[in-house]
């Protein structure tokens, strides 16, 4: 029994072959992209090496799970969102985008009971319309952070940024602005921890 709970909270190891087959070796069994998707669906953590080498390919095989939803057509990130990530590649921001959306994502997460709730009990447009308010206060709160490393003549990483807006025109409340000090905190904390390194 202890050995089947150990079992269960270790990863479960995924061997991926030159002909790009991935053999998950739990179930001695190959595997597609869609099966790995289901696994991260249902919270069973995995890794991914190269048969051969040995080489972690963990990143680039949830990358290729998420390239594959997106062609079918379950666009879960905005064009917009891509054009904001794709402009942090080489830039002296890239470092800290990777903690700031797992941060926010954390946050979703915790959030997402709160959002399932009110989609239960919301008919018609109202549960889309406060869920797509909530994201425009992340994505507010994110462009904010940014603007401290912006220098003052404008220029810098949010230049030729969309700027998200939010549309209901609702006032910050003292809870809004409670969690923006509180994620500015973590990000100074984060950017310390950096310049240490």
């Amino acid at each position: 029994m202890a050995r089947d709970a150990d079992q269960e909270g270790r990863p479960v190891i995924i061997k991926k072959y030159a002909n790009r087959r991935l053999y998950n070796t739990d179930t001695s069994t190959y595997v597609t992209l869609e099966d790995l998707a289901e696994m991260v669906r249902v919270e069973r953590d995995f890794v991914v090496y190269d048969a051969k080498t040995g080489e972690d390919l963990t990143h680039t095989v949830l990358t290729q799970i998420i390239v594959e939803q997106e062609s079918r057509g379950t666009n879960l990130l905005p064009v917009g969102f891509l054009r904001q990530l794709i402009r942090f590649y080489g830039d002296s921001m890239q470092d800290i985008v990777p903690s700031y959306l797992e941060f926010s994502l954390n946050s979703l997460t915790k959030q997402q009971e709160q959002y399932r709730r009110r989609f239960a009990n919301v008919f018609g447009t109202a549960a889309f319309d406060a869920m797509q308010e909530q994201v425009q206060k992340n994505f507010a709160t994110f462009e904010q952070a940014l603007g401290v490393f912006a220098p003052p003549d404008g220029g810098g990483v949010t230049q030729g940024v969309d700027q998200a807006k939010p549309t209901s025109g609702v006032k910050p409340t003292g809870d809004d602005i409670d969690t923006l000090k509180a994620e500015m905190l973590a990000m100074q904390q984060r950017l310390e921890r950096l310049s240490r390194n």
